[in-house]
């Protein structure tokens, strides 16, 4: 792979840190400003939906800047975000850095798949992919759990200081290893609007939202499902964010290499296993050997759908002419569903359901992506048989 991919992964590992670390470190958020669990769940809900808004905007500000300047200037976003997170006396304040933070995120990615995806051959696009979200894996596998260590030894802001450290060395990484990048021309949104009008592209959007949000209903409360139902202790579950970790590197993994051989087919399988696996950690989550298991497979299943979702978006979006915003925004939906997801479990714990609710609402949702990959995938089928007929 080009060593300018690296760089791409280095970035995508500060934002996979930031972003997952709240699933392990949640307790001693709530504990530190004195509000309860599904209030502090609002440090990810919140971050989630400033993507989803953040996308669009930094990607139309910074079509016409270089790709390396635009990328640095997203790192010293993200670094700016963390350190008054780090800060923060207050959850309001916590949430106003979370925010900023948050605006890196899509852009960044959105232009790092296109990035990606230019400089290798057709074949290996999805693989190129899935090379760059490797950093967010390896921050799941490395450094959640680290980060997840500090906050009960330590302290959590400690945690935020660290990652906003990795945005510094970000952008020495982007200045290091990215070659200069001639600026995009400037987005003609009437055009790059052309993509959100394609019922494919808009599908696809839909498996975005409601794939991420299956996992993330119980991903995101992880930790006082498992202290106070699975009967784990504080440490344990640092171990469990390991397997977290280790189950989204699997799924990257698996993802990028099937994708390239079949979008689709990746996608039905891996979102009927997440829906069981869900329905499996409902049941069984009070044994630990099931619990920890469905942690790992959870994540994999739900991480293996990232490459070939963004592939899709990008192709169809790329025939409609329009690929630069959809690749941002389609970041954005997967964050969507993110907050979504977040929501949802916690607005379950809130109804009385009960800590382990998330886990069939997560199926649920992730039932619902998959009748959205089932129409996509038919209205695939359909232009194909109509363009092959046309020619």
């Amino acid at each position: 792979m080009p060593i300018a991919l690296l760089a791409l992964a280095v970035g995508a590992f500060g934002i996979g840190l930031t972003e997952f670390v709240i699933a392990g470190i949640l307790p001693q958020i709530a504990v530190a400003f004195d509000v309860s669990i599904p209030s502090a769940g609002y440090m990810a809900t919140i971050y989630a939906l400033g993507v989803f808004i953040g996308a669009p905007i930094m990607t139309v500000l910074g079509a016409s800047i270089p790709r390396k300047a635009m990328l640095t200037g997203l790192a010293l976003i993200f670094t700016l975000g963390n350190a008054i997170t780090a800060m923060a006396p207050t959850l309001e304040v916590a949430l106003i850095g979370r925010v900023i933070t948050s605006f890196n995120h899509g852009a960044f990615f959105g232009i790092g798949s296109i990035i990606a995806a230019s400089l290798v051959a057709p074949g290996r696009q999805a693989s190129a992919i899935a090379f760059m979200f490797s950093g967010l894996t390896l921050a799941n596998l490395f450094g959640v759990p680290i980060g997840t260590w500090l906050a009960q030894t330590f302290s959590w802001r400690l945690v935020f200081w660290g990652i906003a450290a990795i945005g510094l060395i970000t952008i020495a990484s982007i200045a290091l290893l990215v070659p200069h990048i001639e600026k995009g021309k400037p987005i003609a949104l009437r055009t790059e609007l052309r993509a959100f009008f394609d019922p494919q592209v808009l599908l696809v959007m839909g498996i975005t939202v409601f794939g991420p949000a299956g996992y993330f209903t119980a991903i995101t409360y992880i930790a006082p499902i498992m202290i106070e139902e699975g009967g784990f202790s504080a440490g344990g579950v640092t171990w469990l964010m390991v397997l977290f970790g280790l189950g989204l590197a699997v799924g990257n993994w698996v993802g990028g290499r099937f994708a390239d051989r079949s979008l689709f087919g990746t996608l039905f399988v891996t979102l009927i296993a997440q829906g069981i696996v869900l329905l499996i950690f409902w049941f069984g989550v009070h044994n630990p050997v099931i619990a920890a298991a469905s942690v790992f497979l959870m994540a994999a299943f739900g991480f293996a759908t990232v490459a070939p979702i963004q592939k899709l978006v990008m192709d169809r979006a790329s025939q409609a002419g329009a690929p630069t915003m959809a690749a941002s925004v389609n970041i954005g939906m997967f964050n969507l569903g993110n907050a979504l997801g977040a929501w949802v479990g916690g607005a379950t714990i809130a109804a009385g359901f009960g800590l382990v609710s998330p886990g069939w609402a997560g199926a649920i949702l992730s039932f619902i992506a998959l009748g959205l990959a089932a129409l996509a995938w038919q209205s695939a089928r359909r232009s194909y048989v109509l363009n092959t007929g046309s020619c």
